[in-house]
């Protein structure tokens, strides 16, 4: 269901612009003339601007070969070069940039390659602002109405128009372009969002691990003009289609909230006994907790495992929910056959038959995913004792991070083909139960329909959260019998598939 209903739009936006520079999306109409009238109308204005010593006259532009022209046009347009309807102007740099005290709360605009939003416009939220003086003693990078602004570093290729218009200038890392004829400049935009666009800034980027471009190379930009009237009709087309994307977008996002309401709303109905028959054959979670105990205090006596101090009583208040009678409230670090603690903090190496099982591991969509986990150097692996190296089975929560703290995953044999010994590292907590008499797969649902609650509750500062072993093991677990967990996990299996 959700393949069928999902469209890469990035990729839909991307083949209009592509249709779009090439003539397909519109008709050619006879009426609308011939590029090539446009293309002198524009030259004869640059020529006097270059009279009226308003702009300076550059360097000729290389002349434009067949075997340069990618694609073919409609016999009305014209290849020419971004030089021949518009001028680049660069920023001012070096010295003559603010200092701190030439900044002010707001006012005049200091646009940078950072405030360029990937939708093509300036993130005012954001913005830099200069004083009045500062402006003032600028000689170039003044930006005017109708330009687009083009980034040369930093958010490489990234253009963007400057609506609602504001008086600003520009950092070094962006160049303003601005066009001979104001009317192009709908147009201009689209095609500098177009595929074909960014194919022509690889072809000028200077291929360092920090590309950039020079505004004189932007220049040379190659594009397909068509008349003016057919360049409207190609903004409409695209304003259309792209407000049709938005409404597909929108009510895939409201399918995607939808769905993720059911899935809550399905575990929460498991983890209350209401998607399962209660049997009176199942006995009591109360003689479940019994045998766990003896098992725990089994294990304790063989040194499997430490004594630890009692967790504190449920009290009344923490079981939020109404559980069947034969169920039992208990916290998770009472059900568990392995102190809930987080790995150690590993030494990497190139070689190595041991993984590090790291919070990436532990993936946004929900797998747990091996290929992203690094090998730990073998010289520390007597510091890893038998226990700490992780079975199918075993529950893992992201315990530090923004963004991945309080994610919670469920690793299995299948996750590890090449059966591999696996450790995690300092910033992920596993959670082990006692298999015989806990499916742990139940106390995953569990956690995973606590999950955004466990990612609100780290302690520390904003930077350096991170989610305290003491906190999972206090969390109250509603137990029912064993066989009523299986046919609990049973039934999530069958239905969550469907959403």
């Amino acid at each position: 269901m959700t393949k069928n209903l999902h469209i890469d739009t990035k990729a839909m936006r991307a083949k209009i612009l592509d249709l779009a520079i090439q003539g397909k999306l519109t008709d050619q109409r006879e009426e609308d003339g011939n590029a090539r009238d446009l293309l002198k109308e524009i030259q004869a204005e640059k020529e006097k601007l270059i009279k009226e010593k308003k702009i300076k006259k550059g360097k000729p532009l290389p002349e434009i070969t067949e075997e340069e022209k990618p694609f073919e046009i409609p016999e009305n347009w014209e290849w020419v070069r971004l030089g021949d309807i518009a001028q680049a102007v660069n920023g001012d740099r070096g010295k003559n940039y603010p200092k701190r005290e030439e900044y002010v709360a707001s006012g005049i605009a200091w646009i940078n390659a950072g405030h360029i939003t990937d939708d093509g416009y300036l993130n005012a939220d954001k913005m830099n602002y200069i004083t009045q003086n500062k402006y003032d003693s600028l000689r170039s990078g003044k930006i005017q109405r109708n330009d687009l602004l083009f980034c040369l570093r930093g958010s490489f290729g990234k253009v963007a128009r400057i609506e609602p218009f504001c008086e600003g200038a520009i950092a070094s890392s962006l160049a303003i372009i601005r066009l001979f004829n104001t009317a192009l400049r709908a147009y201009l935009f689209i095609y500098l969002k177009s595929p074909q666009a960014a194919n022509e800034l690889n072809k000028y980027a200077n291929g360092t691990a920090q590309p950039n471009l020079a505004a004189k190379d932007v220049l040379k930009y190659l594009i397909p003009l068509p008349p003016l009237a057919e360049q409207h009709r190609i903004v409409d087309k695209v304003s259309a289609l792209f407000a049709q994307l938005d409404a597909i977008n929108k009510a895939y996002e409201e399918y995607r909230e939808l769905q993720q309401t059911m899935k809550t709303k399905l575990l929460d109905l498991a983890m209350q006994g209401k998607l399962t028959d209660q049997r009176n054959e199942d006995g009591n979670a109360r003689d479940l907790l019994k045998e766990i105990q003896a098992e725990k205090e089994k294990l304790i006596k063989e040194k499997k495992i430490k004594k630890e101090k009692p967790l504190p009583e449920i009290t009344e208040e923490e079981k939020t929910f109404d559980i069947p009678e034969n169920w039992m409230w208990a916290r998770l670090g009472d059900i568990v056959s392995k102190t809930i603690k987080r790995g150690k903090s590993p030494k990497y190496s190139i070689t190595g038959d041991v993984l590090v099982f790291a919070q990436k591991c532990n993936t946004k969509p929900g797998r747990i995913n091996l290929e992203l986990a690094k090998k730990l150097d073998l010289s520390t692996l007597k510091k890893y004792p038998e226990e700490e190296f992780m079975l199918s089975g075993d529950i893992v929560i992201n315990s530090t991070g923004n963004g991945t703290m309080g994610r919670v995953g469920f690793f299995r044999d299948k996750d590890n083909p090449y059966n591999l010994k696996i450790v995690p590292d300092s910033h992920v907590t596993t959670i082990r139960v006692l298999h015989d008499l806990i499916d742990s797969q139940y106390i995953f649902y569990f956690l995973k329909k606590l999950q955004p609650k466990l990612e609100s509750s780290g302690d520390g500062s904003t930077n350096q959260k991170e989610l305290k072993a003491t906190i999972i093991a206090s969390i109250c677990i509603p137990l029912p019998p064993l066989d009523e967990q299986k046919r609990i996990v049973a039934k999530l299996d069958e239905l969550l598939p469907l959403l």
